[in-house]
C-alpha cells in the first residue's frame, strides 16, 4: 500500500478544491458574516503566512481565546497547518488557571477575541513565555490596550500571502491541536493531539452509525471550539464539505433556535444544559420556530435526562442522540443508535436504549474492570471504564497524574458504567460522585434523570453528603420550571416507584440556580459543600 501521511491541511484543501461555493456562516458581535470554502482557504492561508511572519516554528504553540466563528475556524487549519500546535483555551476558566494553562503549554502566540482582552491584561504579569497577541475583531482600530505587541487579525491577513502553501513533510504524529481538562479539583491536565488523530477521529464522525456528517448536511456545533475542539465537528464538516453555522458569542435559546430556522440547520452538538435552554424556549414559543430540518441533536458531556430526550422527540418531533467522549478521546467514544432489530421494540424502550451513553464507535476497545476483574456484559455489573484505540492520549501534558489515569496501554475514565449483552453503555456516575451508603453503591445519574423526567422539575443534581450511620446519604438538588410548583414530599414519593427504598434522597433542596463547571455541568463539589449542614440524620 502506498504511504500517505494523515495531516489536518488536507481536510481544508479538499474543500477549497471540491466545495468552494460550500458557506460558513459566521456569527460574530457585529453580525452574521458569510464565506465560502475558497474565501475561507484563502483567509487561512493568508493566517499561516502570517503566523510564520511573526516567528512562529513547527512545534510552537499558539493558543486561541475564541467563541465559535469563522476566525477560529481559520485558525483550526492555519495553526497545524505550518506545523504548529493549536491550543483551544476555555475561557471560562479562572484568571488563575487560564494563566497556568499558557505558562504550562508554553504559548507563544495568542489570537483573542476581544471581550477577553480584560482577562489577558489581568494576568499579562504572570505570562512567562506569549510574544504576541492577535486581536479577532471586525473593527477597523485596535482598542486601548496595555497589551503589547498586539496586531489586527484582519491588518494582518491583508499583508499576507493568499497563496500560502501548507507543507508537505509534516510527520503524522507530530501533535497538531491542544486542550486542558477542566478540572474541578486540582490545576487542569493538557492533552496533546496529532494530526493523525485527528483526522481517524474526523473519519469516524463521518460514519453512518456514528454522526454520519457529510456534505448535504448544516452543521452548528453549539460545544465551544474550546471544548475538546468542538467535539471534532469543525474538522469533519470543513473535510467533508458540510455547511457550517458558527453561533458566535454569548449566544441563548432564543438565539440557536432562530439560527437553526434560519439556516435550516441539520444536525447541531452540545451539552445537556444547552438542550434544556432550547427546550424551554420551544415550549415556550413553539409557533415562532421551525425545526423541521434537523435530523439529529448530539448531547455529550454529562448524561441526558430521559424526560429532555422524549420531550423533543415526542413533542418537537427533533432527533436526539446521546453520545459519551471526554477530551482525552478526542472526544468521541460511543454513540447510542438503535440496532436494525431494536426499531420494532415498543417505544419506551427503545427511548430507554437510546438514553444511555451507546455502543463504542469503530476504531476503539472498551473494558470494565472492578475488584473482582473484568466485568461481565449483563447490564448489571458495575467498574471503571478503560478505553484505547488511535485517537485516545497515552499521557497528560508534562503531568504527574499520567500514571493514575494511563496504565497498562488503557486510559482508565474514572467513570462507573455497565454494559449489558448489545455491548451498551450505561454510566452509572463519575467515581468521585456515586454515593455509597451502608457499604452499597447509588447512582445520582438515576436519580437526577427520574427526577427531570417529572414535569415541574427543571434542573436536578443529587450529591452525597456524609451521614453518621450510613456512611453517606443522597440529597437532591432541584430547579422548578418557571410557573410550576413541588413540595419535597411529592418529589420523594414520584421516585419510590422508581427505586429501593435505600435510593431515595433523604432530602430535597429547591434552588433558583445550580452552579455549573465551565463546560456546563453541574459542579458537584460545590454543592457538597453547600449541603453539609441540610443532611436529616
Amino acid at each position: 500500500m502506498m504511504e500517505g501521511s494523515l495531516l489536518i491541511s488536507k481536510m481544508l484543501e479538499r474543500a477549497e478544491k471540491l466545495f468552494p461555493k460550500k458557506e460558513v456562516v459566521s456569527r460574530t458581535s457585529s453580525g452574521i458574516h458569510r464565506f465560502n470554502y475558497k474565501e475561507l482557504g484563502e483567509r487561512t492561508r493568508r493566517l499561516s503566512s502570517a503566523l510564520e511572519t511573526l516567528g512562529v516554528e513547527r512545534g510552537d504553540k499558539v493558543a486561541t481565546l475564541a467563541w465559535n466563528d469563522h476566525r477560529h475556524l481559520e485558525a483550526y487549519f492555519a495553526i497545524p497547518g505550518i506545523g504548529a500546535v493549536l491550543h483551544t483555551i476555555n475561557i471560562r476558566l479562572s484568571p488563575e488557571h487560564i494563566a497556568y494553562i499558557i505558562n504550562h503549554a508554553e504559548d507563544k502566540v495568542l489570537l483573542v477575541d476581544p471581550m477577553f482582552l480584560p482577562i489577558l491584561d489581568a494576568i499579562k504579569d504572570h505570562l512567562s513565555t506569549v510574544e504576541a497577541i492577535i486581536l479577532m475583531t471586525d473593527e477597523p482600530q485596535l482598542p486601548e490596550t496595555s497589551l503589547s505587541p498586539i496586531y489586527s487579525y484582519e491588518e494582518l491577513l491583508s499583508e499576507a500571502n493568499p497563496n500560502y502553501e501548507f507543507p508537505k513533510d509534516l510527520d503524522e504524529n507530530d501533535p497538531a491541536g491542544m486542550c486542558f481538562t477542566s478540572a474541578t479539583t486540582g490545576k487542569p491536565k493538557g492533552v496533546v493531539y496529532s494530526h493523525r488523530g485527528i483526522t481517524l477521529h474526523t473519519f469516524a464522525l463521518g460514519l453512518a452509525d456514528s454522526a454520519a456528517i457529510s456534505e448535504s448536511d448544516v452543521c452548528m456545533p453549539v460545544v465551544p471550539m474550546f471544548h475538546a475542539n468542538a467535539w471534532g465537528m469543525p474538522f469533519a464538516s470543513t473535510w467533508y464539505g458540510t455547511t457550517q453555522v458558527m453561533p458566535g458569542p454569548s449566544f441563548t435559546p432564543e438565539l440557536l433556535a432562530e439560527l437553526i430556522t434560519q439556516e435550516k440547520v441539520t444536525i447541531t452538538a452540545g451539552v445537556p444544559t444547552i438542550w434544556l435552554g432550547l427546550l424551554k424556549e420551544l415550549d415556550a414559543n413553539a409557533e415562532k420556530y421551525d425545526m423541521s430540518s434537523l435530523r439529529a441533536v448530539l448531547c455529550g458531556g454529562s448524561a441526558a435526562p430521559m424526560g429532555m430526550i422524549r420531550a423533543f422527540e415526542q413533542k418537537h418531533k427533533v432527533p436526539f442522540i446521546h453520545a459519551y467522549g471526554m477530551t482525552e478521546t478526542t472526544p468521541l467514544a460511543t454513540l447510542s443508535r438503535l440496532k436494525s432489530y431494536q426499531e420494532d421494540l415498543p417505544e419506551e424502550d427503545k427511548l430507554e436504549i437510546r438514553a444511555k451513553q451507546g455502543y463504542v464507535v469503530p476504531g476503539l476497545e472498551i473494558k470494565v474492570v472492578n475488584d473482582e476483574g473484568e466485568a461481565e456484559w449483563n447490564g448489571e455489573d458495575m467498574g471503571e471504564l478503560l478505553i484505547r484505540g488511535p485517537w485516545i492520549a497515552d499521557e497528560y501534558y508534562k503531568d504527574e497524574r499520567t500514571t493514575d489515569a494511563f496504565r497498562d496501554g488503557w486510559l482508565h475514565t474514572g467513570d462507573i458504567v455497565t454494559i449489558d449483552e448489545e455491548g451498551i453503555i450505561k454510566i452509572a456516575d463519575r467515581t468521585k460522585d456515586l454515593v455509597k451508603s451502608g457499604g452499597e453503591w447509588i447512582s445520582t445519574i438515576d436519580l437526577e434523570n427520574a427526577l427531570m423526567a417529572h414535569d415541574a422539575v427543571f434542573e436536578a443534581a443529587v450529591v452525597g453528603v456524609p451521614h453518621p450511620s450510613w456512611q453517606e446519604r443522597p440529597v437532591a438538588c432541584v430547579v422548578l420550571k418557571p410557573e410550576a410548583s413541588a413540595t419535597k414530599e411529592e418529589l420523594l414519593d414520584y421516585l419510590k416507584p422508581q427505586f429501593a427504598k435505600w435510593w431515595i434522597p433523604d432530602d430535597v433542596i429547591f434552588m433558583d440556580e445550580l452552579p455549573k463547571t465551565s463546560v456546563g455541568k453541574f459542579q458537584k463539589n460545590s454543592l457538597r459543600e453547600e449541603l453539609q449542614e441540610h443532611l436529616i440524620v
